[in-house]
């Protein structure tokens, strides 16, 4: 038996311009701030004598190549990444960048907003472009149902209301209603 595991799939490489800045944010800091720091320490400790046995060389060593590594995956991932900050001309579709509110069978409603793949973990409202209930909605419009399979349960949400509250991305409302077959 093999260890081997086939390479993930590639994420889509949307960003909303918040998202790019948040990332270029974290690259700078690592790289101007925290790294010379933690440089700076380790090199206090190489200077106290024995490497092998000493904790706080071994632990800045690490966290040296932990930081290398980020900077690294940040640095290609900034390349390839495409900011998009223009509402699309058809607004009455789901977009990059939209907010979605979603309602079950009971009328509790929660709330999300279609972010790129780098940036959902900021915020519990924020799912993948590349998440399957995302995929769904793209292009969807008042009326359509969409079919969503999930591990225990199939449903079938329909987008009942949408609307343009403003002129910005982060304020295009859409609302679902979930029904199980």
């Amino acid at each position: 038996m093999s260890r081997y595991q086939p390479p993930r799939a590639k994420s889509s490489p949307y960003i909303t311009k918040q998202g790019y800045q948040r990332l270029q944010d974290e690259l700078t800091y690592l790289w101007k701030t925290k790294r010379p720091e933690v440089t700076r320490k380790v090199s206090e400790a190489a200077a106290l004598g024995d490497r092998s046995e000493n904790a706080e060389y071994i632990y800045g060593k690490r966290q040296l190549r932990e930081i290398d590594r980020r900077v690294q995956f940040l640095s290609r991932r900034l390349d390839e990444l495409q900011i998009i900050e223009r509402i699309p001309p058809d607004q009455s579709r789901v977009f990059f960048g939209a907010w979605v509110t979603l309602a079950d069978d009971t009328g509790q409603t929660r709330e999300y907003r279609i972010v790129g793949p780098d940036e959902f973990d900021t915020n519990p409202q924020y799912i993948s472009v590349d998440a399957p209930l995302a995929r769904a909605l793209i292009g969807r419009s008042r009326g359509d149902a969409v079919t969503l399979s999930q591990p225990r349960q199939e449903s079938t949400p329909r987008i009942l209301d949408l609307n343009q509250a403003d002129q910005q991305i982060t304020h295009h409302l859409v609302k679902i209603c979930y029904k199980k077959d």
